[in-house]
């Protein structure tokens, strides 16, 4: 795993994530990660190729990687995927999007 991020910018980027959108992080993994079943999610990296969450599946942890649309190279970057994937997802699973992130 490759990342123009600092440790620092992780935790930061896990933290917003994990406190203010863990319910689109369960979206994202039951739409795009593969894991339909899950019952819970929190955002656990963050890299240039991927954002990676820890699902909640059968009362087991399992990793999920849900990769970009392209190679991060920037902070600024990682809001727009988010919102992207939020948006991938809902329309995968049929439910209706929030309006702005």
């Amino acid at each position: 795993m490759s990342t123009p991020f600092t440790p620092d910018v992780v935790e930061a980027i896990k933290r917003h994530m994990n406190d203010d959108h863990a319910d689109d992080a369960l979206l994202i993994v039951r739409g795009l990660g593969g894991r339909p079943e899950a019952t819970a999610a929190r955002t656990s990296g963050v890299d240039a190729e991927a954002i990676e969450f820890v699902a909640v599946v059968g009362g087991e942890d399992v990793t999920v990687r849900v990769p970009w649309s392209t190679t991060l190279t920037e902070r600024a970057q990682v809001r727009w995927e988010v919102v992207r994937l939020y948006r991938e997802a809902c329309a995968a699973l049929g439910v209706p999007a929030r309006g702005e992130h």
